[in-house]
């Protein structure tokens, strides 16, 4: 990794926790269509309608709230009171807003990475725009970064795109993140490096298989990512 320039970081369950809130929208909506269908047939129902609404709509909060409605209407026969619509949409509402505190040891990392002035550091998401933006800067690590790009999918394509934005070459970055398939994949397919941080909990449609690679490492904590670098320049 000696000629990497620049560090990209993911954001959802790599720098704060998302999933978990996601989850547990998702079972107060079980609780809520309870009359209905058991919390399996909601989970899956719901499941099905985000992956094909996902080309339309996208990844992100207000995509995910569609999904929710929708599944609900379908669930309940189109029988849903107004009132649980509304319910369904303050959930959604609440994902806009919950708190994005840094996960152990973000903070602390990413002020020894921006104190040596080795690389450059930027945020590499997918997901809605304003969503995101906010997300970060409700995390206090906005000072971190100097560059934010959020984009719908994260392809080879993107990190492409990325890497040219930015002026460096692919060998020349290394991503961080927790999906394999989303932030490791592709990354490694363009030819950059990829330390991946897995988090305990996985969105169904972000689950793949895993494999090794060269340009590959695996880290069980965030600040093993600075005894990686220090091996090389810091």
């Amino acid at each position: 990794m000696e000629h990497v320039k620049v560090i990209a970081f993911d954001a959802d369950d790599t720098l704060w926790d998302c999933q978990s809130w996601f989850d547990r929208v998702e079972q107060e909506c079980c609780r809520l269509l309870a009359p209905w269908a058991t919390a399996r047939e909601v989970s899956e129902g719901l499941f099905a309608t985000e992956r094909r609404n996902l080309p339309l709509t996208g990844y992100g909060t207000k995509a995910f709230t569609l999904s929710l409605i929708e599944n609900a209407v379908r669930v309940s026969g189109e029988q849903l009171p107004g009132s649980i619509v509304m319910q369904l949409i303050d959930l959604g509402k609440q994902l806009l807003n919950f708190p994005t505190t840094p996960l152990p040891e973000v903070a602390e990392t990413l002020s020894a990475l921006a104190a040596c002035r080795q690389y450059r550091l930027v945020v590499f998401t997918k997901g809605e725009l304003m969503d995101q933006e906010n997300k970060l800067q409700r995390s206090g690590l906005e000072a971190y970064f100097s560059h934010m790009e959020t984009v719908s999918n994260k392809t080879s394509r993107e990190y492409r795109q990325l890497c040219e934005n930015l002026g460096v070459a692919p060998e020349e970055t290394l991503m961080v993140g927790n999906s394999f398939r989303s932030d490791i994949a592709p990354a490694l397919e363009t030819g950059a490096w990829a330390a991946h941080i897995p988090y305990h909990v996985v969105w169904e449609l972000e689950k793949s298989e895993e494999y090794p690679h060269e340009r590959l490492v695996k880290l069980t904590r965030f600040s093993q990512l600075l005894d990686i670098l220090s091996r090389v320049h810091i």
